[in-house]
């Protein structure tokens, strides 16, 4: 095993490497010592809030424990950029929509509720209901969406990777990207609604 000033001169791909084949978490705690206030100022960024990006960047450096495993990944920080970017992004999506969810069933229940514990049972059920929608929308979409899309969000790959794996042009993908999520967004919601 490598000392830790050995470690230190590692590259990013040397570590991940080395991860894959040791599974020693020391690799990793180097990519976190590199990357950690690269991760925070992009959660900055999406997030405006310290405190929550001080915990979505721990959130991310945990799921890299698993992700770092199961993908391939070349270049590291684009990749990290858009990990933390979409975990972001679907942060502040849950977040509006708990939030949305919380306002409608207070505006319904008038006086009867006397308890908002009741509420946050039901959005823990909702996020079961979401997840359900979502696989039924992602079966609606069109299939270079939905690769796409599962590539992107599942897999979390890059544009420019999702461009090799498909041979779509890169504005395509981007295109995909965003029509696929727009798509997913109001079929969720009318099937929600409904």
């Amino acid at each position: 095993m490598a000392g830790s000033d050995e470690i230190k001169l590692l590259s990013d791909s040397d570590l991940i490497f080395r991860y894959k084949n040791s599974n020693n978490s020391l690799y990793i705690g180097e990519l976190y010592k590199r990357y950690t206030q690269f991760v925070f100022f992009i959660c900055m960024k999406y997030l405006k809030n310290e405190e929550r990006s001080q915990e979505a960047v721990m959130q991310i450096f945990e799921k890299l424990i698993d992700s770092l495993k199961r993908f391939d990944v070349d270049n590291f920080k684009p990749w990290l950029h858009s990990v933390a970017k979409n975990h972001c992004l679907l942060w502040i999506i849950d977040e509006a929509y708990d939030k949305k969810k919380i306002e409608e069933m207070k505006k319904n229940s008038g006086s009867v509720m006397e308890s908002e514990e009741f509420l946050y049972l039901d959005i823990e059920n909702d996020k079961e209901l979401k997840l359900k929608l979502l696989e039924e929308c992602m079966k609606e979409l069109k299939q270079e969406q939905k690769l796409c899309v599962e590539l992107f969000f599942l897999q979390e790959k890059c544009y420019n990777e999702i461009t090799e794996a498909t041979g779509y042009d890169y504005n395509k993908v981007k295109s995909y990207i965003q029509n696929g999520k727009r798509n997913l967004k109001n079929c969720i919601e009318s099937k929600y609604a409904g």
